[in-house]
């Protein structure tokens, strides 16, 4: 299970910033590492991250600059000409003209049709559009790095179980050796030993494998060495969260990811309709202006202007082309409506459901501790009686190995009951620090 989940991240933020082009030269790995400090250098590492950023500038640009779609399209030209051709009864009457003439233009021009202003809504929505797209982007990329982070911890503590495991083992084997040698054990009870000692060598060597393999890859998908010596700091402390799910309804619905989505299409979908409406039954108007300078013996120049305005009447027509054309538009909108009300109850429902989880999981962790605190006791007393000669040394190491998988099982439900808290700050598209914080 856990090596799915894993491989199940490895897989994402490989494609995410392996795929995308990391560090030629990656740095050498720090000799500890918090979570807050791999989070930031994920965000550093991402390429998609980086592009996204990219893309936010050039939106943000063209929405602080609205005012360039009003500024007019201008021209300035000049020229000179020389005139060789011979006098003529016209031109003998000014023997002394100049054959060389020259020409002066400028001219501005501004269209304001219907798409103008439609165009301006187009330019915000861009940039609302990808401004959430880097912060779903960025969060994501905390989130997962996190839920690894936790996972590697985990991977952590079942090896400190297993040591100690390896260690009672080793220890009842050598107890046995000395009984052995006196007499006072049999050799298959002695020879149990040993095999249970070196089951668990094999069980901690195959732990540690699995363990400094996903810390290799993890440091590696962070621009680190593969470093085996880097020690993570930080524990997975569950403690209770509130989760209202009503609260979190109420507070957090609308910054769901799919719903701000949804929202982003309503809106885009009302400005196709607005700009389907202006084109088939607004009118366009165009206003220009021209200058022209011309230098032959005296300087004469002329300005000019106009206004023209146009109004498309086959829109109002029923049937015509462009009517449908606005009315499938309007269709559009009711739809992209009704869709958003589908996803809002499925998102109330997946939010109660997470909520109750999250709830019935450290119901879990509860028994686990417990689980633990009895198997702990249980092995106290199955030793002692082992000392006593009333428990066979089978019944002993069955009881050390149920210590062990209680103690197993409440990592697994701990990390279980972390994963589903990130669950929930992802679907609900809020800072999972935020989240954390909650269950202090």
């Amino acid at each position: 299970m856990r090596r799915v989940f894993l491989g199940g991240f490895l897989v994402w933020l490989s494609a995410a910033v392996l795929a995308e082009g990391t560090s030629p030269n990656p740095q050498a790995a720090p000799p500890s590492l918090t979570l807050e400090e791999a989070v930031e250098r994920a965000v550093e590492q991402s390429i998609s991250l980086q592009i996204n950023a990219i893309d936010l500038k050039t939106a943000k640009q063209g929405a602080d600059t609205l005012w360039a779609q009003f500024f007019p399209s201008l021209t300035l030209g000049g020229g000179v000409s020389y005139d060789a051709s011979p006098l003529t009864e016209k031109t003998a009457q000014y023997p002394s003209r100049d054959p060389i003439t020259y020409t002066l233009n400028f001219r501005a021009s501004i269209n304001l049709n219907e798409r103008i202003f439609t165009t301006l809504d187009g330019i915000k929505l861009l940039y609302q559009s990808r401004l959430f797209s880097y912060e779903q982007a960025r969060r994501q990329i905390e989130i997962q790095v996190t839920r690894t982070f936790y996972q590697l911890l985990t991977q952590r503590e079942n090896l400190s179980i297993r040591e100690e495991v390896l260690n009672l083992a080793e220890l009842q084997l050598e107890k046995n050796r000395i009984s052995f040698e006196n007499g006072f054990i049999s050799n298959l009870a002695y020879l149990q030993s040993r095999l249970s000692a070196e089951t668990e060598k094999l069980n901690l060597s195959r732990a540690q494998t699995e363990y400094y393999s996903a810390l290799r890859e993890f440091l590696l998908l962070l621009g680190y060495e593969q470093n085996t010596g880097t020690r993570l700091e930080g524990s997975i402390d569950a403690a209770p969260f509130e989760a209202d799910p009503e609260e979190l309804i109420r507070e957090y619905l609308p910054k769901r990811p799919d719903i701000i989505s949804q929202w982003q299409k309503i809106e885009q979908l009302e400005n196709s309709r607005t700009q389907a409406f202006l084109s088939s039954r607004g009118p366009s108007i165009n206003l220009s202006a021209s200058y022209d300078g011309n230098y032959y013996r005296n300087f004469t120049d002329n300005l000019s202007g106009s206004i023209t305005v146009a109004i498309p009447l086959d829109g109002w027509i029923p049937g015509t082309m462009k009517d449908q054309s606005l009315r499938s538009a309007r269709a559009e909108v009711e739809k992209a409506k009704l869709e958003l009300k589908n996803i809002e109850d499925t998102a109330r429902a997946g939010i109660r459901s997470l909520a109750a989880q999250i709830g019935d999981s450290w119901v879990w962790i509860e028994i686990s501790r417990l689980r633990v605190e009895i198997a702990e006791l249980t092995y106290e007393l199955t030793e002692e009686g082992f000392r006593n000669g009333t428990v066979e040394l089978l019944t002993l190491e069955d009881t050390r190995n149920r210590m062990a998988e209680a103690r197993q099982q409440l990592l697994t439900d701990e990390l279980a009951y972390q994963t589903m808290i990130l669950d929930l700050a992802a679907a609900l598209n809020v800072d999972w620090r935020e989240f954390s914080r909650r269950g202090e």
